[in-house]
């Protein structure tokens, strides 16, 4: 045999059987990795709301998170728990938690949650927000972490503004706050109690006090003096109005406080005459007419009881019998008489009285009787009863 063609049948028969072994080890290798895909558990994970599909040979779930390089806290949700055993078809959601700072009223603490929203934490953490309360955040605002939640809860107070009652929610912490916040407006000179710096608390009363000061303009009437002036013109117990009196005008200026509308205090601070009054004057006879009086020693004489009264007496109504006024005229000389023993109209001496004449009469007044009439009660009284001679002049 040639041994060339020798060699040459050996070198092809080490080569079969290389490639032989190549072609063994590709099949196991694939082999191999057909077996290792074709036990993979397929799980489907959730994490922070991303969907991702995994196959793996992960024993739990802990290892799941592992093999991801996810990092668990006990704050963070994860379901099912970390210790499961995987299962093909699992699913796994994982969602981080955030911390957030809540602060109710000014008292602050940190909290970690799950929660999508502002809403859903508070529900998670029990906490009911009404209408009237203060959130520095809205209830649909997705939670971040670091998060800062401020709650300012409401509470009920009565208001009593000007007298007028109502209730009111606030946050507010003091009085000055609250009235601020109600948009209530205090003038100058109003009082609120408890003061502006009181802080207030569920319950508490506000009272508003509206106090008010004005000037007041009053204007008064003065009355006339009445002056007389002796006319010897006139007969004696005349008289005659000269100059009729017209009242004067004072003006007064008062400073008025009012609380709610109700005054509570008013003082004098100035007063001006702006209209001065005219005296009324008014002339009174002086002269005596002697005419009348001489004849007084031809008159019959007779002796009566006297008594006496004014213009004032309770019953009197200021006229005489004969018309005569004797209010206006007080210090008239006159007498009541009984007309059947003394005309009405005569004219007389009386006895301490002077001369008069009869113009008046009187219920007791009867037979020889007469009532004297002076200026004033006092005199009259001071006259008493008494037994006098009158004379009948012709």
């Amino acid at each position: 045999m040639n041994f060339s063609k020798m060699k040459g049948l050996l070198a092809n028969k080490r080569l079969m059987t290389l490639l032989t072994g190549v072609v063994a080890f590709v099949a196991l290798t694939i082999a191999g990795l057909f077996i290792y895909e074709t036990t993979k558990k397929s799980v489907t994970l959730n994490i922070d709301g991303d969907v991702l599909e995994v196959r793996t040979h992960a024993d739990t779930v802990k290892e799941i998170l592992e093999d991801l390089n996810i990092q668990y806290r006990s704050q963070d949700y994860l379901s099912p728990n970390i210790d499961t055993i995987v299962t093909d078809k699992m699913e796994v959601t994982f969602k981080t938690a955030q911390q957030v700072v809540l602060n109710i009223d000014g008292e602050s603490k940190k909290v970690w949650t799950t929660k999508d929203t502002v809403a859903e934490f508070l529900q998670e953490q029990k906490i009911s927000v009404k209408d009237q309360d203060e959130l520095n955040v809205a209830l649909d605002d997705p939670i971040k972490d670091g998060m800062d939640i401020q709650i300012y809860v409401a509470f009920p107070l009565v208001v009593n503004d000007g007298g007028t009652e109502a209730e009111y929610w606030t946050t507010s912490t003091t009085v000055a706050d609250f009235l601020e916040q109600q948009g209530i407006t205090l003038n100058e000179l109003d009082k609120v109690e408890p003061g502006l710096d009181e802080v207030l608390s569920e319950g508490s009363q506000v009272t508003v006090t509206r106090v008010e000061k004005v000037i007041d303009v009053v204007e008064e009437e003065i009355d006339f003096a009445v002056v007389s002036k002796k006319d010897d013109s006139m007969a004696q117990g005349t008289e005659k109005v000269i100059q009729q009196g017209k009242k004067g005008k004072l003006q007064k200026k008062f400073e008025v406080i009012m609380e709610n509308g109700v005054i509570v205090s008013k003082t004098l601070i100035s007063e001006e005459v702006i209209e001065q009054p005219t005296d009324k004057i008014v002339a009174k006879g002086t002269k005596v007419e002697q005419t009348v009086y001489r004849g007084a020693e031809t008159g019959e004489e007779f002796y009566v009881t006297a008594t006496a009264y004014s213009p004032y007496c309770n019953g009197c109504s200021g006229y005489t019998a004969t018309g005569l006024n004797i209010k206006d005229n007080p210090h008239m000389k006159v007498i009541a008489v009984d007309p059947k023993i003394i005309p009405l109209g005569t004219k007389v001496y009386v006895e301490g009285y002077g001369y008069a004449i009869a113009a008046d009469t009187g219920g007791s007044i009867k037979g020889y009787k007469i009532d004297v009439m002076f200026p004033t009660t006092a005199e009259a009284y001071k006259w008493g009863v008494r037994k006098v001679k009158i004379k009948i002049l012709k």
